[in-house]
């Protein structure tokens, strides 16, 4: 389970070299911004307290970024990517209920260290057009699979995504809008388990991996299927049985 951090929001680590020229001072603004909003929240990221912190004049920010919702933009973009290189992806887990757990935790510990970028991150939908969050979402979504391969879904695999990135973000915008004294940590465990329940069986429905397990699994169950017509069912019947046979 997340232990929730006390104190400002940590630092995301900078690149050893920083791009040259333009992506060099747009970068050092988005640093500028990002310290800001941790510090004094999001009435705090001024173009103009943006600019002097960055060395610059006001005209830059708005020659780099359009706006001060361009530059919003970035930052939140930063927040991504950021959020992005935390990710542990393993093709192969060996227990997926477990790494599905570990990446609730991921995604739940990045916001409670971040609790400003965070909150920016995700306070409009019209973040998700970032490419670092869609790259995200893709993880997501393989994860998502690997679980539907193995037989342990229970849900749709889109709804299943959205049930498993929604626990998590409203974790942690919950706790974050909470005071003090009524954080409970278990707000995390209780959420994360919930959202486990929801999204997978307690066994896999298919025992053996691949096409042929599936197809097993389906053919058992298709006597009691009135969805199909007769005819639909005999023409499923036969392609599962071919998969079924699959070496």
């Amino acid at each position: 389970m997340p232990t929730p951090p006390r104190g400002r929001d940590a630092t995301a680590a900078k690149p050893d070299t920083a791009p040259p020229g333009r992506e060099q001072t747009r970068q050092r603004v988005v640093d500028a911004a990002i310290d800001l909003l941790t510090r004094g929240g999001r009435d705090a990221v001024t173009t103009r307290a943006v600019a002097d912190a960055a060395g610059l004049q006001p005209p830059a920010i708005y020659r780099l970024f359009g706006d001060k919702e361009g530059l919003l933009d970035a930052v939140a973009e930063h927040g991504f990517t950021a959020f992005l290189a935390t990710k542990h992806i393993d093709p192969d887990p060996q227990d997926p209920i477990e790494d599905l757990r570990a990446g609730w935790d991921v995604a739940v510990e990045f916001g409670l260290a971040n609790p400003a970028l965070f909150t920016l991150m995700y306070a409009e939908p019209a973040r998700s057009d970032s490419p670092a969050f869609r790259t995200g979402m893709e993880i997501l979504m393989g994860r998502v699979g690997r679980l539907a391969a193995g037989g342990w879904l229970r849900l749709d695999e889109e709804l299943a995504a959205q049930t498993i990135h929604a626990t998590a973000r409203g974790a942690v915008l919950t706790w974050l809008s909470l005071p003090e004294d009524r954080r409970d940590p278990a707000l995390f465990t209780t959420l994360r388990e919930s959202m486990v329940t929801a999204v997978t069986q307690q066994e896999p429905a298919v025992r053996d991996a691949g096409p042929a397990g599936a197809a097993r699994a389906l053919r058992a169950v298709l006597p009691e299927e009135t969805l199909l017509s007769s005819g639909e069912r005999h023409l499923l019947r036969e392609w599962l049985n071919r998969l079924a046979t699959e070496s």
